[in-house]
Parts: C-alpha cells; sequence; structure tokens
C-alpha cells in the first residue's frame, strides 16, 4: 500500500508540468512599438491644441502608428496562447520563435519552450 502511494505521489509530482503548460494557437502580428511611438507623437503634435488636442492626437497617433508599422512591414512577433484552464491570451516574443501547437511555459512576461 506504502509503495502505491509513493508511486501515485511521484508520478503526479513528475508529470504536472506536462499538464500545466500553455500552448501556442496562431502567430499574429504585434504592432506594440508602433502604437506607442504613434500615441507620443501624436500627443506631442496635438498639444497645440490644448489638453483635449493632446487626447484627440494621442488617440489617432496610437491607430496610425499601428498602421504605418504594419504597413512597413516591421511587425513583431506575438503568440495566442491557450493555458490549463482554457484561457487564450496574447504574448509578445520578439526574439524567440514558436510553432503552432508547440507546449511552452511562462517566465514572467515571455515565453519559454517546454521541454518534452
Amino acid at each position: 500500500m506504502y509503495r502505491s502511494i509513493v508511486l501515485s505521489f511521484t508520478l503526479c509530482a513528475l508529470l504536472s508540468p506536462l499538464c500545466q503548460a500553455d500552448q501556442v494557437i496562431r502567430e499574429v502580428p504585434d504592432t506594440t512599438a508602433g502604437k506607442g511611438y504613434g500615441a507620443l507623437t501624436g500627443m506631442m503634435v496635438g498639444a497645440a491644441g490644448g489638453p483635449i488636442g493632446a487626447l484627440i492626437g494621442a488617440g489617432a497617433g496610437f491607430f496610425a502608428g499601428s498602421s504605418v508599422q504594419e504597413a512597413s512591414g516591421k511587425t513583431d512577433t506575438a503568440y495566442e496562447v491557450r493555458d490549463a484552464h482554457g484561457d487564450i491570451s496574447t504574448v509578445r516574443s520578439p526574439n524567440a520563435r514558436f510553432e503552432v501547437g508547440q507546449q511552452v511555459s511562462r517566465k514572467g512576461a515571455r515565453l519559454v519552450a517546454s521541454e518534452e
């Protein structure tokens, strides 16, 4: 009886990281940098019209910056990831590349490939 309890506990401890791994669903373009620069530039240009102009300029720059980055082909990479609970979130990954269906884990705000 004692051996079966120890064996069950050991299997659960060793296999739990595999069960908790996140899975890459699809790759999506990431235009966060363009949105940031666009909002900042738009805010500075719109500030000539006062505080309301700065807000309107920041909003317009936000959308324009995203469009400019996408049109220039300078988009970064982000991935939609499904976690163990079935929740889907988008995670930026400018340096690492992953395949659709690959098991990954999160370290802070970044994805890391899971060892299989």
